[in-house]
């Protein structure tokens, strides 16, 4: 509990959107690594951190990444910067990379927003690949991103977090970083905070997400 307030561990897309729509603040847990790449991200001063799914997805989940293109295009207009895009493949060229994002891409273009930067998705080294101090920095990825673009559907409350190594943070830092993140997001109409491993196929995801949640438990 987080006083009055439940801590819970779930998995995949679909235990975000659940998670979501019962009110908790949702923290998706991607370790390899949309989620590190973020954290590194915030690490350089990143303006705001978002997530996306890809143009396609077997998840049995709804999702509308037009619309977190949108979403990232509007915060980026209260920066002097754009936006800067991670996709995958990790090894890849970039067209290869913003193929698989055209429907991001529209949203962004509908709001007049610009990016500024495409970024493989590699978690600690991402910031080194471009300027993101200032930036809106969106990650789409297909788990990850998925989950999170999915519990975006339900609520505005949807963070990141990850137990791996970032850019300038080592050893329990980063989960550290993840729970005085939600904590700061958590209001009295919520449930509480629902820890979701991007996949349950992840043993990284997992754990990780367990770990967060027990350090929740014992803050």
């Amino acid at each position: 509990m987080v006083g009055s307030k439940q801590i819970i561990v779930s998995s995949d897309a679909s235990g975000a959107v659940q998670a979501a729509r019962d009110g908790f603040v949702v923290m998706i847990v991607d370790v390899i690594d949309m989620s590190t790449t973020l954290e590194s991200a915030l690490d350089v001063g990143a303006y705001a951190v978002l997530g996306a799914s890809p143009d396609y997805t077997r998840a049995p989940v709804e999702v509308d990444p037009e619309t977190m293109g949108r979403r990232a295009a509007r915060l980026s207009q209260q920066t002097p910067y754009g936006i800067v895009l991670v996709a995958e493949p990790r090894v890849g060229s970039d067209e290869e990379r913003l193929s698989r994002c055209q429907k991001v891409l529209r949203g962004i273009e509908r709001e007049q927003g610009r990016v500024e930067a495409v970024v493989a998705n590699i978690g600690a080294e991402a910031p080194r690949a471009a300027d993101m101090k200032g930036r809106v920095v969106l990650a789409v990825s297909d788990t990850g991103g998925v989950a999170y673009d999915a519990a975006s559907l339900f609520s505005n409350q949807v963070i990141t977090g990850t137990v791996a190594r970032t850019l300038r943070q080592r050893g329990i830092q980063p989960a550290v970083s993840a729970v005085k993140r939600a904590r700061a997001l958590l209001q009295e109409d919520n449930k509480g905070i629902a820890i979701i491993a991007a996949s349950r196929n992840s043993m990284e995801d997992v754990l990780a997400a367990q770990w967060i949640a027990n350090l929740l438990l014992n803050a």
